[in-house]
């Protein structure tokens, strides 16, 4: 057996890439053995118990940016990361390891190094999180997101550097015809159907907004609105869901039945969730969260935004009515749709996991086990 390891975590937008490009590493060689490295505090320790795959959490910090003054700790704190990291190493004896950001990769990838392991990285976002920037240099292959990201890395003379997109589940390969996928949420065959979706826990502001679009009766005549609150707010908007063309989730699991039904997408910028719209070719409202790390969820909504791919408004800008009249003004305009839509799909990669792990085991073909 082969030991792989993949860091990465701290949020399911950096855990869940790795997962995938796990999963597709074995298909592609089933003597691959992923062994997983992440954080007590980060959602790997919920996640990863339930998975099939070795890890190993480590007390790792995120860089606080706010409370700065309790970074204090995290020289101490990254000096007892990397000898766990050297203990699992000399352990395991990994061919390689991929790292997919967030604060659980940076001392696994750096530690692993140091030991003569070759490393992969996988940039989810336009603007690069801190380990990708810190070490590109120091890396074997570097795998975007988006392509903007390519302008804010200094790559090493030995670092191939590939456009390859975010790592997701793809969208089935006979996919329901809309028509279909509208009827089975209660919506008629030739209504526009208008996706509102902020994430597990919901995004408030925006449904704030759709709400008070609802209660105003601002929201476009004749939309129909398929509404995934949230499990925090669900309570809140679920009475919505008595008023004709709204249907209100908690949460909406699997995301395809959703995205398959919907003319349209307003939700947040999460490198993700934009790889999923991307793959569907779905035109999209995004919101960016304002409080998202060195402001990356703006810099991917922008990107899209600048590709003609998806319309960017802002949070402080996201009223009742602005977001009604947004709405409202891209259902009246088919020929903007599709454009929209056309620019998602040139932009997709559904078949990343799988690009990524291919061009990953090329490493281990290359170099002496």
């Amino acid at each position: 057996m082969t030991t792989v390891f993949f860091a990465g975590g701290g949020t399911g937008g950096h855990l869940m890439p790795a997962l995938a490009i796990a999963d597709a590493m074995v298909r592609l060689d089933p003597a691959v053995r992923p062994f997983f490295v992440g954080s007590l505090r980060g959602i790997e320790a919920n996640v990863l118990p339930q998975r099939p795959w070795p890890y190993a959490l480590l007390p790792l910090e995120p860089i606080r940016r706010r409370q700065w003054w309790l970074n204090v700790a995290l020289p101490l704190a990254l000096l007892r990361a990397v000898r766990e990291v050297d203990a699992l190493v000399a352990q395991h004896r990994p061919a390689l390891v991929v790292g997919t950001g967030g604060y659980a990769a940076g001392p696994v990838v750096w530690g692993a190094g140091r030991r003569g392991v070759p490393a992969v990285l996988q940039e989810q976002n336009a603007f690069p999180g801190i380990a990708t920037r810190r070490l590109a240099s120091q890396v074997r292959q570097i795998h975007l997101g988006f392509p903007e990201a390519r302008r804010y890395l200094r790559p090493g003379a030995r670092t191939e550097v590939f456009d390859s997109g975010n790592p997701i589940q793809p969208p089935p390969a006979a996919r329901v015809e809309r028509r279909e996928a509208k009827a089975k949420w209660g919506f008629a065959a030739d209504q526009r159907v208008v996706l509102v979706v902020g994430g597990s826990q919901g995004a408030l502001p925006i449904n704030a907004a759709v709400d008070a679009a609802l209660e105003r009766g601002l929201w476009p005549a004749g939309a129909g609105l398929l509404w995934q609150s949230g499990s925090a707010t669900f309570e809140r908007f679920a009475p919505r869901s008595e008023r004709h063309r709204v249907v209100v989730e908690a949460f909406i699991d699997p995301i395809a039945e959703a995205y398959a039904a919907a003319d349209l997408v307003v939700g947040r910028a999460g490198a993700m969730t934009i790889a999923e719209l991307c793959a569907w070719g779905l035109p999209a409202i995004l919101i960016p969260l304002p409080t998202a790390a060195a402001g990356h969820q703006l810099t991917n909504a922008r990107a899209l935004a600048d590709a003609g791919a998806a319309v960017l408004l802002e949070q402080t800008s996201a009223s009742a009515s602005v977001l009604s009249d947004r709405i409202r003004a891209l259902l009246g305009d088919p020929a903007g749709l599709a454009g929209l839509s056309r620019a998602a799909e040139d932009r997709a990669h559904p078949d990343a996991a799988e690009f990524i792990a291919s061009k990953a085991l090329g490493i281990l073909s290359d170099s002496p086990l």
